[in-house]
């Protein structure tokens, strides 16, 4: 009889639908069981048992096979029932140590995701939300790690223990790399050379490429304290150290790689190491190491973040990498290589006449070799300028000048009368400017006397004097009359209306024209090769912001007194995330920096060379275009602004705009009408390009405050946020 009972069960389970692949992993880690062991008992590969559980295509079993692993599956299932729609399973994987480089990493232990208030704003749709630890997880030992907060759902197999490990020791003398998604690896690494050949053979830690021409993201392996001490590296560097960036050349750890075969960039080891083999092939051998004791991680972007336990460290960096990128270094570094992963070089050229294939140019990117600027996009010091004499003071007619804003004036007697200054900052304001730009991807050709197109980007030298801000076009055969006295030009960084010719990027004399007047440039250089090279760079970094900021409770869909309450307090919902959230601004400035990187000491003098001109991605042309079309977009909010309301703005700093009120609210200010906001205005709102409030202050703080310094134009936006003066430049 029992055997009959076999064939029914073995019938019922060959036909019996499996569940998901992500159930399959879900209840084989649930029983804290191994791939190789499930593949041992079914008499299959390793990979095959992968390939089941893979969540992008997964494999079907066949046969007998799939008769046993329908069974095994219905067995977990009635140990493990799925938890309720919108719960937080744990996850509590345990694996044996690893034998090989082919069996997996020895895995110690990973911790519940527990449970966090959830906010009441809705999760961006189609994002996993992110949980927090509660207090009782972060008070576990070291050994257990808080949750990542990335999704290991689609991940490569090849790299299935997420982007990166926080390498520590434990009391017990353990060393622990701790990965996103909760997982804790024990590392059998007595040295960092093998440390190196550990997390390329057994850690399973990396990230796939970006785009299809792209490299995959090497692992990245962060040291804490207890683990520079473990392989014998310094705590804190040296002064001499630390003003190189690096390690001495004569540290047994630097000759530790040396006879290992390793190779260190031209950095050296410091924060941010790279040890690499020449690659052999497509094949690459390279581990990045960041060391927050030696201020990797940069207190003004990462605030605390170097101080974290080691699996909430996990945790923050994974988030950023699972969002953005694998960090490469700073937060301006990684922001430009974002750039580069997103439009590599070059790409693979179709089979030739033997079948091979070679690297050809990649449209749509900047290419492999560096191109000179114009002279007026040079920087001071630049070798283009090398003619110049020494102490010479380039006016505007020989200097493209494109910066952001730092404008302020006194107030009017009426503005006094009112009670509060409250300031409202652009979100995420650079990357909108370079939302759908079209900037130059090559070099310039230099014209007289063009015609102004403002599809071509360049830089053109123009008289702008003659746009008069009392008058101005504010729709198609619509003109507003404003007071000029109280508004910035749009033309220059402080706000003060041009005297003559002067250099400009395109969309700032695009805006005069668009104000309704005519421009006649004398000359220009300009990009004819161009396109719209930051478009996926902004998509990416706009979609890490906005999951991040969902993740804190601060959806896109929100009403503004919504919004407003929604942003009031909400780094105290998860810290973690939102050092997240500001890393990721500083990737967008950062980045953007980058693109006219100046010298970094190394005995560099005015006239020659510095290291960043090497790069193709050296182009100060595409800064300027960002910064310009940020500050006009800002200045056409303004105007509309003025015009609809006849409020002026009281100072302007970058994407920080503050006005008097009589109410402490932006909605005390800004022209609402049934829930919409001003066409063309300022608008509140969470995504890049909207507004949220920086901070209110009252008027008698503003005026005592110029009255101390004796500066009545002192910028008042710059300290707007919490009030605090520390530092006065009142211009002398």
């Amino acid at each position: 009889m029992s055997e009959l009972f076999d064939a029914v069960d073995a019938l019922v389970a060959s036909r019996s639908p499996l569940p998901p692949a992500e159930e399959r992993k879900r209840l084989r880690v649930a029983h804290g069981l191994t791939l190789d062991e499930v593949a041992a008992a079914l008499k299959v590969r390793r990979a095959t048992v992968s390939g089941w559980e893979s969540p992008k295509k997964p494999t079907e079993p066949r046969g007998p096979e799939r008769e046993a692993y329908a069974r095994l599956l219905d067995k977990l299932a009635e140990l493990y029932p799925a938890p309720p729609e919108g719960s937080v399973p744990e996850a509590a994987e345990v694996r044996k140590p690893s034998t090989g480089p082919d069996s997996e990493p020895a895995v110690v232990t990973a911790v519940e995701q527990a449970p966090h208030p959830a906010p009441s704003a809705k999760p961006v749709p189609g994002r996993a939300p992110i949980t927090a630890p509660s207090s009782t997880a972060r008070r576990r030992s070291t050994r257990q790690a808080a949750p990542s907060g990335a999704a290991e759902d689609g991940r490569d197999p090849r790299f299935e223990n997420g982007p990166l490990a926080v390498v520590d020791v434990d009391g017990d003398g353990r060393v622990l790399a701790y990965c996103t998604g909760g997982l804790v690896l024990d590392v059998p690494a007595r040295s960092i050379p093998a440390l190196v050949d550990w997390t390329l053979s057994e850690a399973r830690l990396g990230q796939p490429r970006l785009s299809g021409p792209g490299k995959d993201a090497d692992p990245l392996l962060v040291l804490t304290e207890a683990a520079l001490k473990r392989y014998g590296l310094p705590v804190t560097l040296t002064e001499e150290e630390r003003l190189a960036g690096r390690l001495r050349e004569g540290h047994k750890v630097v000759k530790q790689l040396a006879r290992a075969e390793w190779k260190l960039t031209k950095r050296g080891f410091g924060p941010w190491a790279r040890i690499y083999r020449p690659a052999t092939g497509s094949a690459r051998a390279c581990v990045q190491l960041c060391i927050p004791p030696w201020h990797a991680l940069d207190s003004r972007h990462w605030g605390e973040a170097g101080q974290l336990p080691p699996a909430e460290l996990a945790r923050v960096l994974g988030v950023y990498a699972t969002r953005v990128m694998t960090p490469r270094g700073s937060t301006a570094v990684t922001g430009l290589e974002l750039m580069t992963a997103l439009h590599p070089a070059t790409r693979a050229s179709g089979p030739d006449s033997t079948g091979k294939r070679h690297p050809e140019h990649n449209p749509g990117s900047l290419g492999t070799d560096p191109v000179d600027c114009a002279p007026c996009e040079a920087p001071d010091g630049h070798p283009l300028l090398k003619g110049l004499p020494r102490f010479h003071v380039r006016e505007p007619g020989e200097k493209l000048f494109e910066e952001a804003y730092d404008w302020a004036r006194p107030m009017t007697d009426d503005e006094c009368t009112l009670r509060h200054l409250v300031g409202i900052d652009v979100n995420m304001a650079f990357a909108a400017g370079a939302n759908g730009l079209v900037v130059g991807l090559g070099g310039p050709t230099h014209v007289r006397a063009p015609a102004f197109d403002p599809k071509l980007p360049g830089s053109w030298l123009v008289d702008l004097s003659h746009v008069d801000l009392a008058r101005v076009q504010v729709g198609k055969g619509r003109w507003a009359e404003l007071d000029a006295d109280l508004l910035p030009s749009p033309f220059t960084p402080k706000g003060e209306r041009p005297t003559g010719p002067a250099w400009y990027a395109t969309p700032t004399v695009a805006y005069a024209v668009e104000l309704g007047y005519e421009v006649r440039p004398v000359e220009a250089y300009l990009r004819y090769e161009n396109g719209r090279y930051l478009d996926g760079w902004y998509q990416r970094l706009r979609d890490a912001y906005l999951a991040t900021m969902a993740d804190l409770g601060v959806g896109t869909d929100l009403a503004p007194a919504d919004f407003l309450a929604a942003m009031d307090g909400y780094r105290q919902r998860d810290p973690q995330l939102a050092v997240v959230a500001s890393a990721i601004k500083a990737t967008v400035k950062g980045g953007l920096g980058k693109l006219r990187e100046r010298p970094r000491g190394e005995g560099w003098r005015p006239g020659e060379p510095w290291r960043a001109l090497s790069r193709p991605t050296w182009r100060p042309d595409i800064r300027a275009a960002v910064i310009s079309r940020t500050r006009v977009n800002l200045h056409r909010k303004i105007v509309k602004h003025a015009a609809f309301t006849g409020q002026y703005p009281v100072a302007v700093l970058s994407d920080c705009v503050v006005y008097a009120a009589d109410g402490t609210s932006p909605l005390d200010f800004l022209p609402y009408r049934d829930g919409k906001p001003l066409p063309g205005g300022f608008k509140l709102g969470v995504n890049p390009g909207l507004v949220k409030h920086e901070g209110t202050q009252s008027v008698l703080w503003g005026e005592e405050v110029r009255e101390r310094f004796d500066a009545p134009e002192l910028n008042l936006a710059r300290y707007i946020k919490d009030g605090t003066v520390t530092d006065v430049d009142n211009g002398e």
